[in-house]
């Protein structure tokens, strides 16, 4: 039986490697079939046909069926896609399972100590640092804004404000509460956003910009206009300084008519 190579590549995608992909698609034409006589219409040697089965049979893709010589069944492509959407749900609720019992487990509490320390040891030269694609740099400042105990100064563009809206939003309003002074400004388009207008100090400017400054100590500004950049290829630059993030934000702020909080 002959499988284009590319589907046989996208079984992968079930947990399958390129003999199991074989022997699997092979016994769906043929409803049953021995290890033999699979082995010889998948190209897969015999010496390990047997250990391929036993596998698949374990994964739930295959049933055994009882008698002599041994032969062996499909299963219906459709339930093996729910049971493999079972085995990952159950997978992924247990190690959500076990990362929530490590945010109270004395090793938590061990590595964070050990980063601090690390970080002391850091040069303030060596604290930069370059981040690619959008949804990197949307985690980054994720982190810079749960980290955030003073102030957020958000400049970005027309498109990145909805972006920012979406993805920062609850962590902003989070930061609100803690006290932390929030500032974005943007070109208005048709309107800045009214529910960040209840988070944030919210600002017109007439050009685009695309940085954030987080307690005038540490900046990650972007490197690339996002109306021509795909979000794969997006670049954002990090650095930790001080002297800089503070002249830059009291610049910026008095420019765009911040208030100070």
């Amino acid at each position: 039986m002959l499988v284009q190579k590319d589907f046989l590549h996208k079984l992968k995608d079930f947990g399958l490697n390129s003999y199991e992909s074989k022997i699997w698609t092979a016994l769906l034409s043929r409803g049953t079939s021995t290890a033999g006589e699979l082995s010889d219409i998948a190209n897969v040697p015999r010496s390990r046909s047997y250990d391929v089965l036993e596998s698949l049979e374990k994964k739930g893709f295959i049933v055994m069926k009882v008698g002599k010589p041994i032969s062996y069944m499909a299963v219906a492509p459709h339930e093996v896609i729910e049971r493999i959407k079972k085995k990952l749900e159950q997978e992924s609720k247990e190690r959500l399972e076990l990362l929530e019992q490590m945010k109270s487990a004395k090793v938590l509490e061990e590595l964070t100590l050990l980063h601090e320390k690390g970080s002391l040891c850091v040069d303030q030269t060596d604290m930069t640092g370059s981040i690619r694609g959008r949804a990197n740099i949307h985690n980054h400042l994720i982190m810079m804004v749960r980290n955030a105990k003073k102030s957020i100064t958000i400049a970005t563009t027309k498109e990145g404000l909805a972006r920012k809206e979406a993805v920062l939003g609850k962590h902003l309003a989070k930061a609100k509460q803690r006290g932390v002074a929030v500032r974005i400004a943007a070109p208005a388009g048709n309107g800045l956003s009214k529910e960040l207008g209840k988070i944030a100090q919210m600002r017109s400017v007439s050009f685009p910009s695309r940085f954030c400054i987080v307690d005038k100590k540490e900046v990650l500004f972007m490197l690339m206009d996002d109306t021509k950049v795909h979000p794969s290829y997006e670049v954002g630059v990090w650095v930790r300084t001080e002297y800089f993030a503070h002249m830059l934000d009291s610049v910026f702020c008095s420019f765009a008519g911040f208030s100070e909080q």
